[in-house]
């Protein structure tokens, strides 16, 4: 359903042609990630104000998460190109994980957030860390390699910034000949 241009696909869950996965994912990252920072600040300094701030942030992280969720997951359902890339899978799987991971890490923090974040809950926030740099990495490659969540751009000066780049191996794996083969 997404409508493909040359530049990519543009979201299904969008606003004004933004795509809203991409403007909302921010939150969780810096969350979650800030989560992992807190708790070395705990263990490095013993103070437990830094694990109670660990545990607000993975809330935040989870809630977050699950709002950025929703308009990847319409991107998802809409969109048969995402679906048929084994990137958007993993993507996918990789947050499901990196949540489920943080709702555990919460779970252990429940009753005391700095003996949680002396036990499991630093080396779950470090897994959590390590999944959403893969799993950002994966996003990228979405947004970025195959153009999903591409904006089309309508205006008289886009095709000015349009350069044709000739790559003969890029235009190969795309099932193309580039401009120095057809010479």
């Amino acid at each position: 359903m997404g409508m493909y241009h040359r530049h990519g696909v543009q979201s299904t869950a969008a606003i004004a042609g933004h795509p809203l996965h991409h403007m909302l994912i921010a939150f969780p990252v810096a969350f979650l990630i800030g989560a992992f920072g807190t708790d070395i600040a705990f263990m490095a300094a013993q103070d437990p104000f830094w694990a109670q701030v660990s545990y607000w942030l993975l809330i935040a992280g989870i809630v977050t998460a699950l709002v950025a969720a929703i308009p990847g997951l319409i991107d998802f359902v809409t969109i048969n190109r995402v679906r048929n890339l084994w990137v958007s899978w993993a993507h996918m799987a990789a947050n499901l994980v990196v949540v489920a991971l943080a709702l555990i890490n919460v779970g252990v923090r429940l009753s005391d957030p700095a003996a949680g974040a002396q036990g499991w809950g630093i080396w779950l926030s470090g897994i959590q860390t390590a999944l959403l740099l893969f799993s950002g990495w994966l996003g990228g490659e979405l947004a970025y390699r195959y153009g999903i969540g591409a904006i089309r751009d309508y205006g008289p000066k886009a095709e000015q910034f349009h350069v044709e780049v000739d790559r003969p191996d890029i235009a190969a794996s795309y099932g193309r000949r580039s401009g120095s083969d057809r010479a």
